[in-house]
């Protein structure tokens, strides 16, 4: 081989080490510092009780029923309503206390497409999805490299999902409220 071309690659790979070498202190400096910015939760939508046969925010007509909004009246008695649960963020200490709203599918992730967005390098870009059957959440991976966990059990098929329960997605725990 001509010295040319053995100059050539051992600039190759000494430029391989070095990237090895970054990307290994990369990682230990997230791990020390954690993520490098939180973004704010998007705002979860606010269910407002809306009277059956009046318009949105007008008057309620007398003995009418209340349903709530974003529910559909076929499925739901007269007088009943839905309860909407929401995740609250336990851990790590600098989220704790943010709440994130469930709808009836709701995506975790670090993609901007997702209803619950986590700066959390543990996390996938859409990690895991939450969905309401019937009264109940039931919480599925959807083939995360670091896996989905329901109070320290790691989720291998659609899980139930109860109030108190604790989803660990990465490193951030959240309880269902």
């Amino acid at each position: 081989m001509s010295e040319q071309l053995l100059a050539v690659l051992r600039l190759c790979v000494l430029g391989l080490v070095y990237l090895f070498f970054l990307r290994v202190l990369r990682a230990v400096w997230v791990e020390v510092h954690g993520p490098r910015r939180v973004r704010a939760p998007k705002p979860a939508a606010v269910v407002v009780p809306v009277p059956v046969g009046s318009p949105i925010g007008g008057p309620a007509p007398a003995g009418s029923t209340t349903i709530l909004a974003t529910s559909s009246p076929s499925h739901l008695s007269p007088g009943a309503t839905r309860r909407v649960a929401s995740l609250r963020v336990v851990e790590p200490v600098m989220f704790a206390g943010q709440t994130f709203g469930l709808a009836d599918e709701t995506t975790l992730g670090r993609a901007p497409g997702c209803l619950v967005q986590l700066d959390d390098t543990y996390v996938s870009q859409v990690h895991a999805r939450i969905s309401r059957s019937g009264e109940e959440y039931l919480v599925e991976d959807l083939g995360s490299t670091n896996g989905t966990y329901v109070n320290r059990s790691k989720v291998a098929a659609p899980t139930p999902l109860r109030e108190g329960d604790r989803l660990q997605v990465g490193n951030v725990v959240m309880e269902l409220v």
